[in-house]
């Protein structure tokens, strides 16, 4: 394993930073307490793109340059046009508690997960599905029985698809079929003693892994093989290869569990980033 690396502050008074993506040359998330989509430049500056009322999550965008969104408590898939906001799905008779993460494949056709279950209040977990969305707006599960589906990465060629399921301790892979349906699903990695949550992608094809709950982000490879561990100050909530190069580590983080009852103004949330060497790749 590779030695442990330290990671650097970026920005702080953050809510509650979540879905970070690498696009046009700047880090864009969610902040969910402030009901804010954020940009950031590398120099630090943050501007506010959009307010979501029903609480943003997983970021993408379609072919001709719209951003999607999920709007987690109302569980709908939002697109933001010239005039504002846009319904494209409403996800409430699919999803069995919040919508949350989302990756957006080459084609505009968005995945999306869902809490299950409602977790801040302990209740018994509930195996969630993997919704797609149409850019028309047509709405189809695609898989079922996962264990809380959270951050998703698709391969460069488009093929594969791997999702975060942060309850089961593992990343799931699935064959991403010509209509966008999922097959041959299979156990991409095992990772005892951590909850996956955000994930990213690199061109050696390794998956970078913010895991909440052991306060850390973890790089592996396909089978399970740990190649580095880096702590965080904080619960590691997700992460994104961006920068220049793609070669630098963006890991938000958060002091607050996810309870909706937190104070906005309780600004736990921060961002920092680290260098590696292998660069970022597929999506988002």
């Amino acid at each position: 394993m590779e030695p442990t690396q330290t990671l650097t502050p970026f920005l702080g008074q953050l809510a509650f930073p979540e879905a970070p993506r690498w696009h046009e040359g700047a880090l864009w998330f969610s902040d969910f307490y402030t009901h804010s989509v954020k940009r950031a430049t590398m120099d630090g500056r943050v501007e506010t793109v959009v307010k979501v009322p029903g609480q943003p999550s997983g970021l993408g965008w379609l072919p001709d340059g719209r951003l999607l969104v999920v709007s987690m408590t109302d569980r709908r898939l939002m697109r933001l046009d010239p005039e504002g906001l846009t319904e494209v799905a409403d996800l409430s008779k699919l999803a069995t508690f919040h919508c949350n993460d989302m990756v957006v494949d080459a084609l505009g056709r968005a995945y999306i997960g869902n809490f299950g279950f409602d977790n801040a209040a302990r209740h018994e977990l509930v195996p969630a599905r993997l919704i797609m969305v149409t850019p028309e707006g047509k709405v189809r599960v695609v898989a079922e029985d996962l264990h809380f589906p959270n951050g998703s990465v698709i391969t460069p060629d488009g093929r594969t698809l791997v999702v975060a399921e942060t309850y089961g301790a593992r990343l799931t892979a699935f064959t991403i079929e010509s209509d966008g349906g999922l097959s041959n699903r299979r156990v991409w990695a095992e990772l005892p003693g951590t909850s996956p949550d955000g994930i990213c992608l690199d061109a050696e094809g390794a998956i970078w892994v913010a895991s909440p709950t052991s306060r850390e982000v973890v790089r592996v490879r396909e089978g399970g093989e740990v190649t580095q561990r880096t702590p965080t100050s904080g619960q590691a909530i997700a992460c994104m290869l961006g920068g220049p190069d793609r070669k630098t580590l963006f890991v938000l983080m958060s002091k607050l569990k996810f309870n909706a009852e937190q104070s906005r103004e309780a600004l736990a949330g921060s961002i920092a980033t680290m260098p590696v060497d292998v660069p970022g790749a597929g999506r988002p």
